[in-house]
């Protein structure tokens, strides 16, 4: 049985939760990740979740998403999520935003909401998407998706959108982006 993280407000962890139950009409806060995957073109993966998903299904989002289990790394979290939901192996995983934390609220009431670090990551890899997790991909231009995105034009999740306004502030190229703080991480995170 998969379990997240729950944490309190300033990223300390209180406990764990079956991820199966986790995500209700009063989600508590918890640990998550999200991973934004480039090519050496300057493409960015683009993914949309399997339409069965719980949270959030079909709608196109970042690259890939998760949470770490008790006690593993991010990065070791983020590289084993990649494999199963994409079949990806990446390299220069790299923390971009070290604080990102947002909630969200479905249409039928579900929230999500989470201390959620962003990272970037590099392939010369063709994803294998995983249907029981991902619907599609599609490689797209960085610079035209986050354009779209920040314009209001491109509809994908509540935290791809709040994620890419962010990271455009790191600039233009994904490949030059600042590494974030390891201080600014929730205490929870363990990054090695």
């Amino acid at each position: 049985m998969e379990q997240v993280v729950l944490l309190d407000d300033a990223g300390q962890a209180i406990g764990v939760e079956d991820k199966a139950v986790v995500h209700h009409e009063d989600t508590p806060l918890h640990l998550a990740f999200s991973c934004y995957v480039f090519n050496d073109r300057g493409e960015f993966l683009l993914t949309q979740r399997a339409h069965h998903k719980r949270t959030w299904p079909g709608v196109w989002t970042n690259t890939c998403c998760g949470h770490p289990a008790p006690g593993e790394d991010m990065r070791a979290a983020i590289t084993r999520r990649l494999g199963e939901e994409l079949g990806l192996t990446v390299h220069a995983l790299e923390l971009a935003l070290p604080g990102f934390q947002y909630r969200a609220v479905m249409d039928n009431g579900v929230v999500e909401n989470e201390k959620c670090p962003v990272f970037a990551a590099f392939t010369d890899a063709t994803p294998q998407p995983n249907p029981d997790e991902v619907a599609e991909t599609r490689w797209v231009d960085w610079k035209e998706f986050s354009a779209e995105v920040l314009a209001g034009s491109a509809e994908v999740s509540p935290w791809c959108a709040l994620q890419v306004r962010q990271l455009s502030e790191l600039g233009p190229e994904p490949a030059q982006w600042p590494r974030g703080a390891r201080e600014d991480l929730p205490p929870a995170a363990h990054l090695d």
